[in-house]
């Protein structure tokens, strides 16, 4: 297949390109300090870090498979897509994961298992540059669903884990969420499957450089957007709360205490209206009501609702009582400017609350508010 693309200047200098651009992100993302295309956001630098790293492998692994457009000999080029596909093993697969994982912050999840997957995947690569042939490959392709299968599973639970501790310690989600991160691990996937598919062409090579370009552009958005969240309020419990811990895993909260936590909320959370504060923690309103994250959170669960939910309610209430005092006073306000001063800065997530919370969409709703009147 390299014979139809060996004299091809076009895909020559694309493949140049693509390696040139993943050497140029992995140096911005591992060098700026600054955030270039979200200003106001700060990301996680640990993410940073790991994806750049992760480029840096893919454009090494754009060197190394090079020789392979310059090699005449079959046995030769075999050799080198062995070599080749053993330094991705050892590197870029792994790497791959742990971008995934790290992009989840509720906690440092480890990333020895990601070197434990690709272990097996080193050692048939090994054997096949040591034979110089195929005899191990179907021990590969017997692998390489089941570890795909295994990585899709484990990674449903653990976005989804990710989800529920989002739910419960922020009122605000813009910039924290990662379910796009399974686009990240379908496209790194659909690239692994199409270097270690029997695929030849032109067309093969030309789809594996765009998709590569396609991943680049999808991890720079992704670590520009996201949120760094690994605050010491939320990462872990003082020593005073680990010890009220303990202390309440047996009868959780009492009737007195759920009642005084009920009256703190009244007083400091709704009448003060602190829920139209932006990016509003369960850390930070636990401290402003004068009780800890634990008791807090332990209250919300025992209502059967999250803290975000608690929060979004209240902002749908008072978007609610805003809409209806402008329509009685026939005053001209906008429903995106009700809605940033419920305290939304962003227009979908409000529209998305808003469905959830009353069954219907924003546009239906004003339209028999004006019916109704």
């Amino acid at each position: 297949m390299y014979d139809q693309i060996r004299g091809d200047i076009i895909y020559i200098m694309l493949y140049a390109g693509v390696t040139t651009l993943n050497i140029v992100i992995s140096c911005y993302l591992l060098f700026r300090r600054g955030n270039a295309f979200a200003p106001d956001i700060i990301p996680p630098v640990r993410l940073r870090r790991w994806t750049a790293a992760f480029l840096a492998v893919l454009a090494l692994s754009h060197i190394w498979y090079m020789p392979i457009l310059f090699l005449s000999s079959r046995e030769d080029i075999i050799l080198s897509y062995f070599i080749g596909g053993l330094l991705d093993s050892i590197t870029v697969f792994p790497l791959a994961i742990i971008v995934l994982l790290v992009m989840l912050q509720d906690r440092r999840r480890p990333l020895w298992p990601a070197v434990v997957i690709v272990t097996p995947l080193v050692f048939v690569m090994a054997m096949c540059v040591a034979n110089r042939n195929e005899d191990f490959l179907p021990v590969l392709y017997v692998y390489l669903p089941i570890m795909l299968i295994g990585l899709i599973i484990y990674m449903v639970r653990a976005v989804r884990q990710y989800g529920n501790w989002l739910c419960d310690n922020f009122a605000d989600l813009e910039h924290k969420e990662v379910g796009q991160s399974f686009v990240v691990l379908a496209i790194i996937l659909l690239i692994f499957a199409i270097y270690m598919s029997s695929s030849d062409g032109p067309v093969f090579q030309y789809t594996t450089q765009i998709l590569n370009i396609i991943l680049i552009g999808y991890l720079l958005w992704r670590v520009e957007t996201l949120s760094d969240l690994s605050t010491p309020q939320l990462q872990s419990l003082s020593i005073e709360e680990t010890t009220e811990k303990v202390n309440m895993e047996n009868d959780g909260l009492s009737l007195n205490t759920t009642r005084k936590i009920e009256l703190l909320l009244q007083q400091y959370c709704i009448d003060a209206q602190l829920y139209l504060q932006h990016d509003l923690t369960l850390s930070q309103l636990a401290k402003t009501i004068g009780t800890n994250r634990f008791y807090l959170s332990q209250y919300f669960s025992s209502q059967g609702i999250s803290y975000n939910a608690y929060i979004n309610n209240l902002r749908i209430n008072h978007f609610i009582s805003l809409y209806r005092k402008a329509i009685a006073k026939q005053q001209s306000s906008s429903v995106q400017q009700l809605a940033h001063d419920s305290g939304y800065r962003s227009y979908s997530t409000f529209s998305l609350a808003f469905k959830r919370r009353m069954g219907q969409n924003v546009t239906e709703w004003t339209r028999e508010q004006h019916l109704s009147k």
